[in-house]
């Protein structure tokens, strides 16, 4: 299976194919055909013609936002760690740069000073985060605005608004919007105990960590007994993945939808929604599958739903257009 899989992992196209095949433009003599003009509403003057994007990404990913900058007349600037200088995001872009050697195979994509001389020493007009790695950093959104790059994503203040989830639920209750019963911060497995036994929080219920992320920091608990080893390894995970201990508690629902609600915004009050998307199958508390539209769910629960989005949206001034 090591074999195998070594094997299909080694490059053995040209970077002008590799390019070719993601275009879907054929390669000839090392060049490619050029596309059929844009349609009128893509072709007209815009923002990105002739700026360039940093794509702080790898993957497919990368290659999607160098394929739309593309088509809007940017130039794209690709990153990659030095185990990543054959893969096809690599080549699609118009110009790379290989970033400093890390730890981890990841670790390059997370290096915020690292990425931002890159934009500065390249003249980057903006950064175009994709999703997961740094796209959700406040202090890679803040490190860019100070330098004078744009952010493609929300504002460094949003960014540490929502990556808080006390604050968040804070938000939530204050726009009206229904939240699962729970706590704030709390310091001790005996306040959490407290909360349990006084009837504030029923079981079962579950602890979280207030920075977490991708299914980490999180420990259900079932009987009281439960409460001082789940308070405590879970406190110890979310200071060893995020750099921060605080946790809180809530209800744990079982046997419901976990719905997710895509927005689009302009940091101008105007917001949309795009409908929602059913995340409910995963595994490890990660979703394995997202399905859209959500089925079997009630016409007035969805629209209630999807209003209460657009309410959070605007009431912390969200910017993702």
């Amino acid at each position: 299976m090591l074999r195998l899989r070594q094997t299909l992992c080694r490059p053995v196209l040209s970077q002008a194919a590799v390019r070719s095949i993601f275009c879907n433009r054929p390669v000839l003599d090392g060049c490619r055909f050029q596309r059929p003009p844009l349609p009128q509403s893509f072709a007209h003057n815009t923002i990105l013609r002739d700026k360039k994007i940093l794509i702080a990404n790898r993957g497919e990913i990368a290659i999607r936002i160098a394929r739309a900058a593309e088509s809007l007349g940017a130039k794209s600037v690709a990153v990659c760690a030095p185990e990543d200088v054959d893969s096809p995001h690599v080549a699609f872009a118009d110009e790379s740069v290989v970033l400093p050697q890390g730890k981890t195979a990841i670790a390059p994509y997370l290096d915020v000073k690292a990425l931002t001389d890159i934009a500065l020493e390249r003249g980057i007009d903006f950064v175009h985060p994709g999703y997961g790695f740094l796209s959700e950093s406040a202090d890679f959104a803040q490190s860019l605005e100070n330098s004078g790059v744009a952010w493609v994503g929300p504002p460094p203040d949003v960014l540490r608004l929502f990556g808080d989830k006390i604050q968040a639920r804070a938000l939530a209750s204050q726009s009206g919007v229904p939240v699962v019963r729970g706590s704030s911060n709390l310091t001790s497995s005996d306040e959490c105990m407290g909360l349990l036994k006084n009837g504030d929080v029923n079981l079962p219920a579950i602890v979280k960590a207030a920075y977490g992320g991708g299914g980490r920091g999180m420990r259900i608990v079932r009987e009281l007994s439960q409460v001082p080893s789940s308070f405590d390894s879970c406190q110890r995970e979310a200071l060893t993945a995020f750099g921060r201990d605080e946790v809180f508690l809530e209800e744990f629902w079982e046997n419901t939808k976990h719905l997710e609600v895509q927005i689009i915004a302009d940091g101008q009050g105007n917001v949309v929604h795009l409908y929602e998307r059913d995340c409910t199958v995963q595994h490890r508390h990660q979703k394995v599958i997202e399905l859209a539209p959500a089925r079997n769910i009630h016409p007035q629960l969805r629209e209630r739903l999807l209003d209460c989005a657009v309410t959070l949206a605007k009431n912390c001034n969200y910017k993702g257009a």
